[in-house]
């Protein structure tokens, strides 16, 4: 087994941060549409959320922000003439349309890929596969963006492999790691890859929810795994409770997260659970792991208490003692009943004894939690000095961010705002910097 660690590379959040409510099935994003947001006040709270992991220890970076407003989106249907042409005719005809093309859901870097680690693939390399997102148009241009930032990060292709985009077509709708984990005794050991999904699209019979969209396929998982060459004693797939989709629930991640051999989970997560449970254990058997599940009922905690806490859109981190810390936002503790489950777990004797809890308000009310906003990249010691250095969170790296957010954010932007030329030459002009600061020269295409 070799050394390595869990990097958690959180999205930096970008100068035009704002509440459109697009994501029809994202209760929380569907809740405050149109209200006005901070957009430094969300930067800093998600610097300060890596910088304080990162001086406990854990392994963190940034996953730079996207170019917004998305005025190659905006030509394509039709708008012409200046930027400033383009942004008025859009706010006239289009208001939708333009409020998908300055989204802020880049932010949410858990679907921006799935990520397999070298000790689990075929040709021993680290694979990435950058989400389609294609069931939202104001996703599904992000791929282009996600795929050049991984291969600036990622460059060496000795070490690792960043595969283009499933099809953008609905049979292979794929929303990242927000619908995959990955469980091993250790994270540079051999381990098993937990991919759930929403819907079969070539099953017409099997279940799917009736209310909200399935973002995620069968058929998109398996092509992953086949991409990435993973061993099919060691993946597992699982379809998600389709109930709980039509509750609000459109990631996995929002009812179930997984670390080392831990599952913490709603017992609504699964369509099957006990069958989900018994497909891991085996495939745990196989790395010499067991699973231990913890698993929360609708007696301690009803699920429209976790959607609303976003109790499993937590993090689990492991501890040098073999323990884990659980990342969760304030709304945890404001949630009685979610507050007095976390109290009786930390003091369980359990796995998790361990709350480490964050403000992240600004982004929770655009629907996504702490781990929303991180991708997981397992990387062995080599693999770590041969990525991009300048993304990794240092002091010196916070020093030089929080001031640059400072310059260049706003601390309110209104639906009315995006109709505002200078707010997207203000959001060029902090690009242009943040490419100097992180040493990433031509990251974005802004011509």
């Amino acid at each position: 087994m070799r050394n390595a660690r869990e990097f958690n590379f959180d999205g930096l959040v970008g100068p035009s941060h704002n509440y459109a409510g697009l994501s029809f099935g994202n209760v929380a994003s569907f809740n405050n549409v149109k209200s006005a947001s901070n957009p430094r006040q969300a930067a800093l709270q998600g610097l300060a959320k890596m910088r304080a992991l990162a001086a406990r220890g854990f392994a963190q970076a940034v996953l730079p922000p996207q170019a917004r407003p998305n005025f190659r989106l905006l030509r394509r249907l039709g708008f012409s003439g200046s930027d400033a042409d383009v942004l008025a005719h859009a706010w006239r005809e289009a208001p939708v349309i333009l409020a998908c093309a300055w989204s802020a859901s880049p932010m949410w870097t858990a679907n921006a890929a799935t990520v397999s680690p070298s000790s689990d693939t075929a040709d021993g390399r680290v694979h990435f596969t950058a989400a389609n997102l294609n069931n939202k148009l104001h996703r599904a241009e992000e791929h282009i963006q996600s795929t050049r930032t991984l291969r600036a990060l990622f460059a060496n292709p000795e070490r690792f492999v960043v595969h283009d985009p499933l099809p953008s077509t609905p049979a292979f709708g794929d929303e990242g790691a927000a619908n995959h984990t990955r469980f091993a005794s250790a994270h540079g050991a051999a381990g098993v890859e937990f991919f759930v999904y929403g819907k079969v699209e070539f099953d017409p019979s099997a279940p799917a929810p009736k209310k909200y969209p399935a973002r995620q396929t069968l058929e998109a998982s398996q092509a992953i795994a086949r991409l990435h060459g993973l061993d099919a004693a060691r993946t597992v797939f699982a379809s998600q409770n389709p109930d709980v989709i039509d509750q609000g629930v459109f990631h996995n991640d929002v009812i179930a997260v997984g670390n080392g051999n831990v599952l913490f989970y709603h017992e609504l997560a699964f369509a099957d659970e006990a069958a989900t449970l018994d497909a891991l254990r085996r495939a745990l058997s196989n790395v010499d792991a067991d699973l231990q599940a913890v698993r929360v009922t609708g007696a301690q905690v009803p699920l429209a208490d976790a959607v609303a806490s976003y109790l499993f859109n937590s993090q689990l981190l492991s501890k040098p003692d073999g323990k884990m810390a659980l990342v969760v936002p304030h709304e945890c503790r404001e949630n009685a009943n979610v507050a007095n489950y976390l109290a009786g777990l930390v003091a369980s004797g359990g796995p998790i004894d361990e709350l480490i809890e964050f403000d992240l308000r600004q982004s929770m009310r655009n629907g996504g939690g702490p781990a929303c906003l991180r991708l997981r990249v397992s990387l062995t010691d080599d693999e770590a000095a041969a990525m991009h250095q300048g993304v990794i969170m240092t002091e010196d790296l916070y020093a030089a961010l929080v001031p640059w957010v400072e310059r260049h954010y706003r601390d309110r932007i209104e639906p009315k705002d995006l109709a505002d030329p200078q707010l997207a030459r203000e959001c060029a002009q902090a690009l242009e910097e943040l490419e100097r600061i992180l040493g990433l020269p031509g990251l974005y295409d802004l011509d």
